[in-house]
């Protein structure tokens, strides 16, 4: 018992903890053939919170030591860069539609959105945190505090957003009946962005490019375009 007491408040243990969850996590997901409700996210998340719960371990001890994967988000987003730049010459030739496309999804993901808490009944807290849950966490959590949201709620609202748009994203896409790595791409990492975006690396790496640069313009096109709305309406 005093060996767990020692541990549990130990940051390395947890660091430890998140980095095998996710690897028995991508172990479960490749033997059972990448079917994309094994995500490896969603497997990780809910190990740990399995173990959090049994342990009784609060969520601020745990963070102390997986903090520094957090701190990773940043250059593994910068990373998306490589493929961008391998893929270059294509992107260059598809620039226009791939703008439009994007600001088309920006403006039905917001609209959507909003409209889907309104109708619900979600007061102005709780639609002010769930206006940007379809871009990368950081912008997210930025964006919903400008507006008077709550970024803990939004951050929370991004991830399901992720890892439901990886899960069932491919096949509703599919059943749309599209079949274009690229438009396949884009749509993924407009909708759910960085988990999405992993999620499409594995259907195609020119899928996985245009997924990242659809998540990098959407948070940014997101933040532009609600900006200007928070200014018109006052």
């Amino acid at each position: 018992m005093n060996l767990w007491v020692y541990l549990a408040t130990t940051p390395l243990f947890w660091l430890t903890a998140t980095i095998l969850a996710f690897l028995i996590a991508g172990w479960v997901h490749e033997k059972a053939g990448r079917p994309p409700w094994a995500n490896p996210v969603a497997l990780s998340i809910l190990l740990l919170m399995g173990v959090l719960f049994a342990t009784h371990t609060p969520y601020p001890t745990y963070f102390a030591g997986a903090q520094f994967v957090h701190f990773m988000l940043g250059p593994a987003t910068v990373c998306l860069a490589v493929p961008f730049w391998t893929h270059r010459h294509d992107v260059r030739a598809m620039a226009l539609p791939l703008l439009v496309a994007i600001l088309a999804g920006v403006i039905t993901a917001i609209s959507s959105a909003v409209g889907l808490a309104w109708w619900l009944g979600a007061d102005r807290l709780t639609v002010a945190s769930i206006v940007p849950k379809s871009v990368t966490a950081p912008v997210a959590m930025g964006i919903a505090e400008q507006i008077g949201g709550l970024p803990s709620l939004t951050a929370a609202l991004v991830l399901g957003t992720g890892i439901l748009g990886a899960m069932i994203g491919p096949g509703v896409l599919r059943l749309a009946g599209l079949r274009d790595p690229r438009a396949m791409g884009t749509a993924m990492g407009c909708a759910a962005h960085g988990i999405a975006t992993a999620a499409a690396f594995q259907i195609d790496p020119k899928a996985g490019t245009y997924g990242g640069i659809a998540m990098a313009l959407s948070g940014l096109l997101t933040a532009v375009l609600v900006s200007l709305a928070v200014l018109v309406m006052g």
